[in-house]
This record gives structure tokens, sequence and C-alpha cells, in this order.
């Protein structure tokens, strides 16, 4: 029974991430495709297959690193973000006390404290997320350069990630407070410091980590297609979550996502593409049609910009805050090829 428990917990077994097709831009026929998986996997763990098998992960060559979920630009791989979010939420400090430092280690590093199988898998939910409670967060890392889970450019990567979240929360006034370092001897007895409120659930998700290897694989379910919410990966829906404080209504938000000028031929092609249908085509009675973008679900892969065939698409950087609190007309036409 306790196991069963703590596999609903914790998904530190899970070491294949989920794959939704749909969001895969492969699968969506854009022009130009994608294999960003492909070449990041540091383990030959992905292969490029045919239409309806477009990604294959191997199981037996695949460690878990999520350096693949990291690259990938519209979310068609991922881990559940939730068991990290909270493990960094129950290091939080309480309100009316000094910051305290949370922490996020590799599995291979020998520190103690919260651990991912590597810190491939950390992306800019995570970080944005730890600027929005204002906890300080450290990310301790191994020997990557002879490690078998992850890569050497763990490091580089991490650096990366930590930029794009600094933009993404720019705007708030309140960048990430991220260190990323190596691994000291002092790390090897780094306690886990928690909040009162969050020590059973700490306790109880530690537990799930020294029991992980004899629980099953339990895999995130299927994403549900026709609910509209569920389109939108978790990562994304994170990010737009932890823009607090909330930007002044005149800052820019830094969230990449197109826009659409008069050489527009109202063909379906940006629509039919979009891997988390942030763009749809709501066609009118009379015989127009009103193309439209979900700010909030757009990755901004921009797909619809390579595969335009008039390429009347181009990319916009930021948006006001206002942008994201209802559907943008990008088009409105009179006429439908």
């Amino acid at each position: 029974m306790l196991q069963g428990v703590l596999a609903r917990l914790d998904d530190s077994g899970n070491h294949v991430p989920r794959f939704t097709p749909p969001r895969c831009l492969l699968e969506r026929q854009a022009v130009g495709g994608c294999d960003a998986c492909h070449a990041a996997c540091p383990h030959d763990a992905i292969n490029v297959g045919m239409l309806g098998a477009s990604i294959q992960i191997d199981p037996d060559l695949c460690t878990g690193c999520g350096i693949c979920v990291q690259v990938c630009p519209t979310g068609a791989l991922e881990y559940n973000l939730l068991p990290t979010l909270q493990s960094v939420k129950d290091q939080q400090s309480q309100p009316g006390r000094p910051a305290q430092d949370a922490s996020l280690t590799c599995s291979q590093s020998g520190a103690g404290g919260p651990s991912l199988p590597c810190l491939g898998r950390v992306t800019p939910a995570l970080l944005s997320a730890a600027g929005a409670w204002n906890t300080p967060l450290t990310l301790i890392h191994g020997a990557c350069d002879t490690c078998a889970v992850g890569a050497p450019d763990v490091p580089a990567r991490l650096t990366r990630v930590l930029e794009e979240t600094q933009r993404l929360r720019a705007p708030t006034g309140h960048p990430a407070q991220v260190t990323v370092r190596a691994v000291t001897p002092d790390d090897a007895g780094r306690a886990l410091k928690v909040s009162r409120r969050g020590a059973f659930g700490a306790m109880f998700r530690a537990a799930g980590q020294q029991v992980a290897q004899s629980i099953p694989e339990s895999p995130l379910p299927f994403v549900d297609w026709s609910v509209p919410e569920d389109r939108t990966p978790q990562e994304w829906q994170w990010r737009a979550r932890t823009l607090k404080p909330a930007p002044p209504a005149g800052v820019g938000l830094h969230w990449p996502a197109p826009l659409v000028d008069d050489t527009c031929i109202d063909c379906p092609v940006c629509a039919n593409v979009c891997p988390t249908d942030a763009i749809t085509r709501d066609l009118q009675p009379d015989g127009g049609v009103r193309l439209l973008l979900n700010l909030a679900a757009c990755t901004g892969c921009m797909a619809c910009l390579r595969s335009c065939p008039p390429q009347a698409i181009h990319a916009q950087e930021a948006w006001l805050p206002a942008a994201f609190e209802a559907p943008i007309l990008l088009r409105e036409s009179d006429s439908v090829m």
C-alpha cells in the first residue's frame, strides 16, 4: 500500500519522458520538422521515425537525464513538474523570516537534499517558480564530464535556461536568485530544510525516492486532447502562473509568438501545424474567417512562421500583460481558401 501511495507522490522512477504526438512538429508536418530531442540526447536513446511514430525512445538507453525535455520547443516531451516544484516550495522561508536557500542536486553528485536524476531536467518554469516564491535556489551538479546519466555540457545548458528565465521574469522586477555550482565535500551532509507545513510532505517524498527503484513505472497519463486547457504543456502553464509579482500593465513580457501581416492568403496552414492549438481559425456564418491566437498556449516554436506559404507571419518577442487575458485577433477576412 505504501509503495502505491509513494508512486502517486513521486515520479522519480519515471526515467522515460511522456511523448504527446499532437504536440510534435514532426507529427504536425511543420516545414523543417524538428530533431532537437534526437540531436541533444547524449545516449542515442531517441530515434526519429515515420509519421504516426515520429519519436521513439529506447527505455534501455534512456537514463532520464531530461535534456530532451529541456530542448523540446513544444512540450511534446515532458516530465511531471509538480513533484519538483513542491520540493522547492517545501524549502521556502516562512513570511517574516530571513530568506532560506532551497537546493536541488543531481543524483550522481553525492550531495544531500532533494535530487533529480540529472539537472538536465531543470527548465525555466521551475526557476521562475523559485523567483515568484522569493526562494534562492542552488543547483548542485556532480562531475558532468564523466557522468553516465547526463552530459558534459549540462552546466552550460543550465546557464542558458537561467538566461531564458531571467528574460521571462524581468518585467516582474524580481529576478530568480539561482546559483549553479559543482558539488563540494561540505555538500555530503546537506540536510533537507523545509517549513513546518511542508515537513511531512517532504518526508514522504524522501521516502519515495529511497524506494523508487522498487516502484513500477507509472508514466504520466495521456493528454486528453478534447480538453483545450490540457493541450498546453505544464512547462508553459507554469511559466505564465509564475509571472509574479504581476508586471505593470505597460511593461512588455518576453513571450515570443506570431503576428500576421496583410500578405496572408487565409489558408489553414498555421493552424494545422500549431502544436498546442494556440492558433485557431474561427469560420464565420457569412463565409469569412477569423484567425485567433491564445497567447498563453503558444510555446514560441514558430512552426507557423516557417510553414506559412506567403511568409506572412513574423515573430513578436514581447507582449503587454493584457494580451494574455483574451484571444488575440491576428487576422479577419471575408473569404476562405
